[in-house]
Formats: C-alpha cells, sequence, structure tokens
C-alpha cells in the first residue's frame, strides 16, 4: 500500500512541477520589456501579415496564459498580460499561438491527425476509467482491456501534441528573430520561456504514459490469475 500511495505521489508532483516552473519562468522574464516596445498583440500581428495570414485575428482572450490559437473560427486568442504588455514572455507566448496558425495553414500533417484524434481522445478521457473500474470490481478482463484501450487513445493524442508544440516553438523563434522582433539576449530569453512551457506537455505525456503502462501490467496479473 505504500508503494502505491508513494507512485501516486510521484505522478501527482510531476506535472504539478512542470507548471510551477513555467509561471515561475513567464513571471520571471514578463518584467523583462522588448526592445521593439510591440505588444504582443502588435507582435503577433506582425508575424501573421508576414506569412500572408491575413484573414487570422488575434483578440483578447481571458485569465492568465489562457493564450491558444482556434483552427475553427481563425483567431489567436492572448491572455490580457500579453496582449497588452510588451515583455519577452509576452511576445514568445504571441509568436508560439503564431506558429500553431501557421501549421494550420500550412496543414501541418501533426496538428491535422491531433484534430482526427480530438472526438477519440475525449471519449477515452470520459469511459476509460469507468470500463477500468467495472473491470477491476467484477474481475472482467474484457471490461479492463477496454478501459485500456480507450485510454490509450488519450496518450496517443498527447504523444502527437508534443511535435505539434515543439515545432509550433520552432516556428516562433524562428520568426521573431528573422523579423527582428527580438534581439540579441532577448533570443535566449524566449528561449526559456517556450522551453518551460514545453516541459509541461512533456510532462503531462510522462505521466499519462506511466500510468498506461501500470494498468497494462495489472490486466497481464489478472489474466494470469483466469
Amino acid at each position: 500500500m505504500g508503494g502505491l500511495i508513494l507512485y501516486f505521489i510521484l505522478i501527482s508532483l510531476i506535472p504539478v512541477l512542470a507548471s510551477m516552473n513555467v509561471k515561475k519562468t513567464f513571471n520571471k522574464y514578463a518584467r523583462v520589456a522588448t526592445t521593439s516596445g510591440m505588444t504582443g498583440a502588435e507582435m503577433a500581428r506582425r508575424i501573421l501579415d508576414a506569412n500572408g495570414l491575413h484573414q487570422v485575428k488575434v483578440v483578447e482572450g481571458r485569465g492568465f496564459l489562457s493564450d491558444h490559437y482556434n483552427p475553427l473560427n481563425k483567431t489567436v486568442a492572448l491572455s490580457p498580460d500579453n496582449y497588452h504588455g510588451h515583455s519577452v514572455a509576452g511576445a514568445a507566448v504571441a509568436a508560439h499561438e503564431v506558429g500553431h496558425a501557421i501549421q494550420d495553414s500550412q496543414n501541418y500533417s501533426f496538428l491535422r491527425f491531433r484534430h482526427a484524434l480530438v472526438p477519440v481522445a475525449n471519449l477515452g478521457s470520459n469511459l476509460s476509467w469507468v470500463f477500468i473500474m467495472i473491470g477491476i470490481f467484477s474481475r472482467l478482463s474484457g471490461m479492463f482491456l477496454l478501459g485500456i484501450v480507450l485510454m490509450a487513445a488519450g496518450v496517443l493524442f498527447q504523444l502527437i501534441t508534443l511535435p505539434v508544440e515543439f515545432n509550433a516553438s520552432s516556428r516562433a523563434m524562428d520568426q521573431i528573430v528573422s523579423l527582428g522582433l527580438i534581439r540579441n539576449e532577448e533570443e535566449r530569453h524566449a528561449k526559456k520561456v517556450l522551453n518551460a512551457a514545453a516541459m509541461t506537455y512533456v510532462a503531462a505525456a510522462a505521466v499519462a504514459i506511466i500510468e498506461l503502462l501500470r494498468l497494462v501490467l495489472i490486466f497481464t496479473g489478472m489474466q494470469g490469475e483466469e
């Protein structure tokens, strides 16, 4: 029992620590102004226009680090601080979200695959534990296996998210450097913000994989008992 408690503490801590790190890094460079003096909204608009994405809108969102790109209505939403602010952190986040818009315009394969997986991943996240718990209490390995399969769909979604996010960050850095929107030391600072954000996705994927493997081992044990 002690080992199981320790296990759950560890897998709970991994995403929490990653989230704390991204907030700490963001807050640090949110106090560093860009030499260009552009707001996050202006920077996003500049990159979009430079890539011919005039139809993509830049709007102000709500909440801390609520920044995202919506492929359905072609909108880059930036949290208030990033939308109005002039920081290196805001510039990095704004450019990252525009990176997703560029992926969308170029039919980036991993982005398309992730979009296609959304319904399956949502189904898996909502129902996987229902079937797993039924399988555990009823000792029906078939129900348990169905739960594992559904969970695996969610894990696949998180794995596909990794190249999507890393690629968007790479595109972001290429854009803000080539367009001269950040200079010298600002480039290193922007990379730290983007790397910290990327680690939250890595942490989530790692926890999902570990939990899936644990359930597979339990299922194997159930098969051995039959």
